[in-house]
């Protein structure tokens, strides 16, 4: 089965224009993502999703691969099902763009739990951190019944509890590698809008539990920082120095 990374990265980004291109230790953070991607399935099977020619020009200047998409893309997995219908594969691996300590162990991981199920939708999570605050907006909680298969996931602290003395000891949240075959993609663009719950949590994959997938969620490590603002830049980049320092 050929299996392909795809890393969906736009420019406009409402709360940090440009940020594929920041510079992390004087790289620019897709190409950590990438460079990460291709140690999991290949140079050759990397590819990044994206509406911008600048993008474009810095991923193929370091030698990887860029997929054109349309500025009309409602989110990142409607980029990536546009960018599979011009690649050929089995598996797409979504891999996102502003993670640039995702492990390539767990896109193995990821990868290989959808080879094993491969009617379900696959995705990764963790346990929070105790340094973490669970009521975040910014942290999506992953709601799963005891083996793994997903609920629900939300900006909400969840799940909830009545009583102080059943309230949860730790929360799982998730991590964003994902496993998709071409058909759950073409299903996912062919709802033609957000879903109701997708709007209001901003989290697309919740899209397809409206088309009646089952996702099956995978552990992966925890300790993945994303960039999401200006702000997260300086933190990323003191524990890439810690990883390069190992």
């Amino acid at each position: 089965m050929k299996a392909v990374v795809l890393i969906p990265a736009r420019y406009k980004s409402s709360r940090f224009p440009g940020k594929p291109l920041v510079p992390l230790l004087g790289k620019p953070m897709i190409i950590w993502v990438a460079e990460l991607s291709a140690k999991a399935v290949g140079v050759e099977n990397v590819y990044v999703a994206t509406d911008d020619k600048r993008i474009a020009d810095v991923v193929e200047n370091a030698g990887y691969q860029a997929v054109m998409t349309s500025d009309k893309c409602l989110t990142g997995t409607d980029r990536l099902a546009e960018a599979a219908a011009q690649i050929n594969a089995d598996i797409y691996i979504n891999v996102q763009g502003d993670e640039p300590l995702v492990d390539p162990a767990d896109i193995n991981k990821v990868l290989k739990e959808k080879v094993n199920n491969p009617k379900s939708i696959v995705n990764g999570f963790c346990w929070i951190s105790p340094e973490e605050n669970p009521e975040s907006v910014n942290i999506p909680k992953v709601i799963t019944t005891e083996d793994d298969q997903l609920v629900y996931m939300s900006r909400k602290a969840l799940p909830g509890f009545k009583d102080n003395k059943n309230a949860p000891i730790k929360y799982k949240k998730q991590v964003c590698i994902y496993g998709f075959s071409k058909e759950e993609l073409d299903d996912f663009i062919g709802f033609g809008r957000k879903s109701e719950l997708e709007h209001s949590e901003d989290i697309e994959i919740l899209r397809f539990l409206e088309l009646g997938y089952k996702i099956r969620m995978v552990e992966t490590k925890p300790g993945s920082l994303a960039v999401d603002i200006p702000e997260d830049v300086s933190v990323v980049e003191n524990a890439l120095r810690k990883v390069s320092m190992l």
